[in-house]
């Protein structure tokens, strides 16, 4: 019921009183204040300035959609199938939400820096993650991490600590803004990225304009010119190499599509490790390579010459399962969670890990208290990677792996064939250092590309929260129209401890950001109020709506049966998210 049905000073024989059409306006008293309260978020939110991530991408994500359609960091999305793209929420929500079914494409309109016009590209985004996705990420500035000290987040690094940019000399700063590498100018993001893929095995000169700060620390307007050098910086490494898996996706125009490699055929490893295979491509690049390939249902593999190219981009694993990628030959491959070899006098061979061996699940334990305070981390914490059948996290782990505490220590827990069963072993690993394996991003912190919003006038900042307003409501009924064609998975859905803890990330990030999520949360009210489910006021507008065409009320026993029908269903939908949060229910599909 409404809010104003549960008022103590509530008369149920004035209710009934009334007709039907002031009974409905009672019922949709709740929803419509959802909606006042919803926009009058948005106008404080726009009144205030908030800062919007352009829609420019960052990460291209090894064998998704955009990564197939040949899509690069810096990349500037204008246009989905016509639609003018804003900021980066408008590209998720065109692909996520629109209407699209498998198979179809989508029309992107392109501007790439370097190139003077917009291009088109097509894309055929699938939904094997639970909702149709691009597989990109938002972007980046040529600016490092400013230190924003917050309650939440305590202090902000401009370089990974104990990474290469951690050792360069002099040091880097917050805030610092790189406009040369090497010799190479640097306007954008996307030109860093090809720098560091290039001479990934190599010490850079790094130029940075530096703000001039007073004896009170705040800028002066002037900024001076730095040059750093940062050295390579080696992978960790646990002493064992995974067994390859099929090729997921390859890239159009590639050397790998002219060399007639398709999804489905595997590999035979030259480098003898499917994660060191992108190294062993580079190294080659403008050079013909044979390649054993097993084409898709063949016995035998056949040896095919390509020619690699040089890579000029990178991309980190932020999503489970995500694919291992070759630049070079422009082709994305799975690593499966079987060990195929361990090292000798390696941290594998040393806890007894054996070939055959499968995983089952990483966790990463942070080094002592002391070790974190001394390096100025304070938000690593113990946590682990799921190998489930239909979560091949390696290349995963081995990123998250890049970026931890110097001092963390690995535990692997495994399955190990004996006789006709398994038996599960734990082995913890100290991570080794290569010596001729290097990262490409060395731990550089970039700053997100954003764009301010903040209205000028009360009458820009009534349509701006109009808008948002709107938006978010077009994006929950969107949403839920998703759901129920199957287009996204329930499993994609949050319960109340995952939206507590984004309140509290938006919190940390301004009043501006907390406002919009507020905003947010408060037209998903609105929406999912008016679902025609009894107990929900959609229900009884539906039961309203019903008397007003029949001329009397529904009976009162299918009024109670259907009010434990929607009783049921929303538990039930409770007890799903609640699931969800507390990971009872996996979000892999």
């Amino acid at each position: 019921p409404a809010p104003s049905l549960q008022s103590p000073a509530y008369d149920p024989r004035s209710y009934l009183a009334q007709s039907v059409p002031k009974r409905m306006a009672i019922i949709s008293a709740g929803v419509i204040m959802n909606l006042i309260f919803a926009f009058v978020l948005a106008v404080a939110a726009f009144s205030i300035g908030v800062e919007q991530p352009l829609c420019i991408i960052g990460n291209v994500y090894p064998g998704e959609a955009g990564w197939q359609a040949g899509l690069r960091p810096g990349d500037e999305i204008v246009e989905i199938d016509g639609k003018k793209m804003h900021q980066f929420r408008d590209l998720q929500t065109a692909i996520q939400l629109g209407d699209i079914d498998e198979g179809d494409s989508v029309e992107l309109r392109v501007r790439r820096p370097g190139i003077a016009e917009p291009f088109t590209v097509m894309a055929e985004p699938d939904r094997s993650r639970g909702a149709f996705i691009l597989g990109v990420g938002s972007g980046y500035t040529t600016q490092l991490l400013k230190d924003r000290k917050t309650w939440l987040v305590h202090k902000f690094h401009a370089v990974v600590p104990g990474s290469a940019a951690d050792r360069a000399e002099p040091p880097l700063q917050n805030g610092d803004r790189i406009v040369m590498i090497d010799d190479a100018p640097i306007d954008n993001y996307a030109q860093i990225a090809s720098e560091l893929a290039r001479k990934v095995d190599a010490p850079i000169k790094v130029t940075v304009e530096r703000d001039v700060l007073d004896a009170e620390g705040k800028p002066t307007g002037e900024a001076k010119l730095f040059v750093s050098t940062v050295p390579p910086q080696p992978m960790r490494r646990l002493g064992l190499a995974m067994k390859m898996g099929e090729v997921a996706a390859v890239r159009k125009n590639s050397p790998a599509a002219a060399a007639g490699i398709a999804p489905g055929d595997v590999l035979v490893d030259p480098a003898g490790d499917p994660m060191r295979l992108p190294d062993w491509l580079r190294r080659r690049a403008g050079k013909t390579v044979e390649l054993k390939v097993r084409k898709k249902g063949a016995k035998e593999a056949k040896a095919v010459s390509v020619s690699p190219g040089e890579p000029n981009e990178f991309s980190s694993a932020e999503i489970f399962d995500c694919q291992a990628s070759a630049p070079a030959l422009g082709v994305a491959y799975h690593v499966l969670n079987r060990i195929e070899r361990v090292d000798a006098g390696g941290p594998a061979a040393d806890s007894g890990l054996r070939p055959g061996d499968t995983i089952k699940e990483v966790v990463f334990i942070p080094p002592d208290e002391e070790t974190l305070e001394k390096l100025g981390i304070d938000d690593q914490k113990e946590a682990a990677l799921d190998f489930s059948e239909k979560a091949r996290n390696w290349v995963t782990m081995m990123d998250v792996l890049q970026g931890l505490a110097p001092g963390t220590l690995v535990e692997l827990t495994v399955l190990r064939k004996e006789g006709e069963g398994e038996k599960e072993y734990k082995a913890k690993l100290t991570p080794a250092v290569a010596d001729d394996w290097f990262a490409p991003d060395r731990g550089l912190r970039f700053e997100a590309a954003t764009f301010a919003r903040k209205a000028s006038s009360p009458g820009e900042a009534l349509a701006l929260g109009g808008q948002e307003t709107l938006d978010n409501l077009t994006i929950v009924f969107r949403s839920v129209k998703s759901i129920g064609m199957k287009r996204v998975s329930m499993r994609g859905l949050a319960g109340p401890i995952t939206i507590f803890w984004m309140i509290l990330q938006k919190a940390d990030e301004g009043p501006a950001k907390l406002l919009l999520f507020l905003t947010l949360l408060s037209a998903n009210l609105a929406v999912i109020n008016f679902f025609p489910i009894p107990v929900l006021d959609g229900g009884h507008f539906v039961l309203l709506c019903y008397e007003g065409i029949r001329g009397k009320p529904a009976n009162e026993n299918v009024q109670a049966v259907l009010a434990y029908i929607g009783l049921a269903l929303i538990l039930a939908l409770m007890a799903w998210v609640i699931g969800l949060d507390l990971g009872i229910f996996s979000r892999q599909a």
